[in-house]
């Protein structure tokens, strides 16, 4: 029962204690009626006092939930990993002098959020929803060691991860020359010198440019494509 219906029933008690005690003629009944009334607003002073502390309590919490300062992204960061675990290592100095309960972590599948609250005046946070891999949440931790918050992500299976995230994978793969089988060696060749050309910088580009000169004196005489 809501404590606000319990309250509304003890006073409605007191009221007719209070109404039988005026037409109430025999002492005996009196003093029984007397007793229970003493009874029911003790117990009416204790639910009222709960509900206090139960509203005290609810703002305590929304306030809570309202970050004060501002809030900014966490970038500097790094990670290495072991056989069971992939290890964040989130540089944020100070961090160590804050109680341990302003650093938060939550974890999912393939994520984790991290939340710093009011360091140096302001919040922290960085939240990564697209790991490489799946990892255990419920094996998954956060430590709090000199000016660093260090991220302990468990692995669903011990694969080395090539990177940390889906998205770093991806960009990686993009960058790599395509290669097909059924291609001319040499088209091949081609395609990664172009890149290289591409990419490079004046003194790569005029070493290729040279490269490409006497290669095709030689092809013109007849020698093989060598350079």
């Amino acid at each position: 029962m809501d404590i606000n219906e319990v309250i509304s029933g003890l006073e409605s008690d007191v009221k007719e204690i209070a109404s039988l005690l005026e037409k109430c003629e025999r002492q005996r009944v009196r003093d029984v009626l007397t007793q229970e009334q003493k009874k029911i607003e003790k117990e009416l002073a204790q639910k009222r006092q709960m509900k206090e502390q139960q509203a005290k309590k609810d703002s305590g919490d929304k306030t809570d939930t309202v970050l004060k300062g501002y809030t900014v992204k966490i970038n500097n960061y790094g990670w290495d990993q072991s056989d069971k675990f992939v290890k964040i290592y989130i540089t944020l100095k100070g961090v160590h002098s804050i109680p341990s309960e302003n650093v938060e972590a939550s974890f999912t599948e393939r994520g984790f959020h991290v939340l710093v609250k009011e360091l140096d005046g302001k919040n922290h946070q960085m939240t990564v929803n697209n790991l490489l891999c799946p990892i255990v949440t419920s094996e998954s931790s956060k430590k709090i060691k000199t000016d660093m918050v260090v991220i302990m992500c468990k692995k669903k299976s011990t694969k080395k991860w090539d990177c940390l995230t889906q998205v770093e994978k991806q960009s990686k793969e993009k960058d790599k020359p395509s290669v097909n089988e059924n291609t001319d060696p040499s088209e091949g060749l081609m395609s990664v010198l172009k890149k290289i050309y591409t990419d490079g910088d004046d003194e790569m580009k005029r070493t290729i440019n040279k490269a490409w000169v006497e290669s095709q004196d030689k092809k013109a005489k007849g020698d093989d494509l060598d350079f």
